[in-house]
């Protein structure tokens, strides 16, 4: 990680990896997610949600090797990290595929509704560029510098689907991560082209903080039992305190789906 990486990640709240999916890679995790939809059908991404002009993916640890690589690529970690301190773990891995010729995007927002609290930032989205990010093809808008801000955008803006006079699109080439502060404001666009595009989402929270995805209540038993201790202590696994946050999360709004 450069100087130039801490300082753009701290002001304003992204950087780019350009190139950090090698061409094998990032063939292995196109094919294998493409394959998935197919298998999955109707019921792709019924353990988080579905969404309208757009297919999804979730619970992708659970359903290829090439996922549960993917998590721990060095590179990333050491940005997520800066961002949310040493102790972090896992929230969601997930995949999205925005529909071509479509109008509507997503309202600004934050990712869990999160403001950071007296220790900081505890989100931080790592977007993997499976295809081109482009002007035209639903790119994420940001607003630079709006993570230091410590509100929400539905707070303060009376209608977070309008255009902010700050904000920058996310463009880049297939093999690009995005590391991405997620109390930063931000939200998909339309895609506009006659193609889909394709993105994953690592999404990373500080170890205090529930998973979006409670990953030991996804994860099948054979799964989990052939994993190193890396991908156990990245998944929080054996960590209890988890265990008690999630479960709290989840009886408190529904909002983890086991």
């Amino acid at each position: 990680m450069t100087d130039q990486e801490k300082r753009q990640l701290d002001d304003d709240g992204y950087v780019l990896l350009q190139g950090a999916i090698d061409d094998a890679l990032l063939r292995e995790l196109r094919t294998r997610i493409l394959e998935q939809f197919e298998a999955e059908g109707d019921r792709a991404g019924h353990e988080f949600r579905t969404e309208e002009h757009a297919h999804r993916l979730a619970n992708l640890v659970d359903k290829g090797e090439v996922f549960r690589r993917a998590i721990v690529l060095p590179r990333m970690l050491e940005l997520v990290r800066h961002v949310l301190g040493p102790e972090i773990k896992l929230s969601s891995l997930n995949a999205r595929s925005a529909d071509p010729h479509t109008d509507v995007g997503q309202p600004l927002h934050v990712d869990m509704a999160a403001i950071p609290d007296e220790k900081g930032y505890w989100v931080c989205n790592a977007v993997w560029m499976l295809d081109d990010f482009t002007l035209e093809n639903g790119a994420t808008r940001m607003i630079p510098g709006s993570h230091n801000w410590h509100t929400r955008p539905q707070d303060v803006l009376e209608d977070p689907m309008a255009p902010h006079p700050a904000e920058v699109l996310l463009t880049g080439s297939a093999g690009t991560i995005a590391v991405m502060n997620a109390h930063m404001w931000h939200g998909g666009t339309a895609n506009r082209s006659a193609s889909p595009r394709l993105a994953m989402h690592a999404f990373y929270c500080r170890r205090d903080k529930p998973q979006q995805q409670y990953q030991k209540q996804l994860l099948r038993s054979s799964v989990q039992a052939m994993l190193s201790p890396e991908l156990r202590e990245i998944l929080a696994l054996d960590d209890p305190l988890n265990d008690e946050a999630s479960t709290r999360v989840e009886v408190r709004s529904g909002f983890l789906k086991r």
